[in-house]
């Protein structure tokens, strides 16, 4: 479970399935690299540390099936977000995959797989606030991390949710 699903709640998952709201899991081991603050100018430069990505059959085909059916396709947790990308097709479909990424996402980048994303209020200069600020557009995500710090949100692993639909 990543960080971001612990905020699912027994009683959240019961109802979702009440809703018809399916889901299905992939697998990220993720590594110390993905907390590693950046520390050069030219994002480009920087280097992720490989982290094993586990996309079964069985979870791709749910995912192509959601997004072929106009479904919305929720990711929970930005190392979720990394695995959906990492092995996209160029008809935005997800592959089976079973291997290792590096991966690093950051602004501009248009994301093919999540339609909305659950995540974290990451430290700064994180690699994960840099993949949420490339899916919610950089001025509203840092808008989004202002009021945080003004309500006194809790920041990392453990603390508040951030949904960008």
């Amino acid at each position: 479970m990543t960080a971001a699903g612990a905020h699912f709640s027994r009683e959240l998952l019961n109802r979702m399935i009440l809703k018809d709201i399916e889901k299905t899991f992939i697998t990220v081991h993720m590594g110390i690299g993905h907390f590693r603050t950046v520390d050069v100018e030219d994002l480009s430069k920087h280097r992720m540390d490989s982290e094993r990505l586990i996309i079964t059959e069985d979870a791709a085909a749910h995912i192509n099936k959601a997004k072929r059916g106009g479904h919305k396709v929720l990711a929970v947790g930005a190392t979720v977000m990394r695995g959906l990308e990492t092995y996209v097709t160029t008809t935005h479909e997800v592959n089976a995959f079973d291997g290792w990424t590096n991966k690093f996402i950051f602004p501009p980048y248009q994301y093919a797989i999540p339609d909305a994303i659950v995540s974290n209020f990451h430290t700064p200069l994180s690699t994960m606030l840099m993949s949420v600020a490339a899916f919610g557009g950089y001025k509203m995500v840092m808008e989004a991390y202002a009021q945080a710090l003004e309500n006194d949100y809790k920041f990392g692993p453990y603390g508040d949710a951030l949904l960008i639909v």
